[in-house]
């Protein structure tokens, strides 16, 4: 059995359901997996079984005790991929929102890593079973070009650029609100968000500059 996980449910906002939450406290679970454990008696609102349907209000503690699962395994798997560029020694794409980039424990079937599997006949083994090819990475919900290696020296290489900032990396984001200004620079640090343990927040106190 893995180490029981505890969340203190947010005041700052309205919590909504319960199984909504906890979906977004655990992103790397389906929501079909975060039902499956709450009807199997794994998830206690404090220190009770919870129900799926509950409305939270706020200050509730959460203890999730998930199964042992079972050591993940890369694949090669069919899944569609939107090649922007390649050749023999490197592969560039468009990663959509919602595609994890890499296989974990209980979520090791339709990746990116999967996809690249079955596309390219080699890739680079430096990145381990689990990440081959995969010299960077973005988030599940983050869509954007992405760069996997065919080879351990390209990979090597890219690796280095990465690391000294010599590739330039450029994001786009979604705001809410207004904003009174067309351009303008935001210098703030960032760091995980206090009590949503699963998110980052400018607002974090241990914050560091990206």
């Amino acid at each position: 059995m893995e180490e029981p996980l505890c969340f203190t449910v947010p005041r700052d906002r309205d919590p909504g359901r319960l199984d909504r939450l906890l979906a977004e406290l655990l992103p790397d679970l389906t929501r079909s997996q975060v039902k499956k454990f709450i009807d199997e008696g794994r998830v206690l609102l404090s220190g009770r079984p919870a129900k799926a349907g509950e409305k939270l209000k706020g200050g509730e503690v959460l203890v999730v005790s998930l199964p042992e699962l079972r050591p993940a395994e890369a694949l090669p798997e069919a899944i569609p991929l939107r090649i922007l560029y390649e050749d023999r020694h490197l592969v560039v794409l468009d990663k959509p929102a919602g595609l994890v980039v890499h296989p974990a424990p209980g979520h090791d079937r339709g990746t990116l890593v999967n996809a690249l599997l079955h596309h390219c006949r080699d890739l680079a083994g430096i990145g381990g079973e689990l990440r081959p090819g995969i010299v960077h990475r973005l988030d599940k919900d983050t869509s954007g070009v992405m760069v996997a290696t065919k080879d351990d020296v390209t990979h090597l290489h890219l690796a280095r650029q990465f690391k000294a900032h010599s590739i330039s990396r450029r994001y786009l984001a979604l705001v809410h609100g207004m904003v009174p200004q067309a351009r303008g620079t935001v210098d703030r640090p960032i760091g995980r968000h206090p009590t949503l343990r699963q998110k980052m927040s400018s607002a974090a106190r241990s914050g560091r500059h990206a």
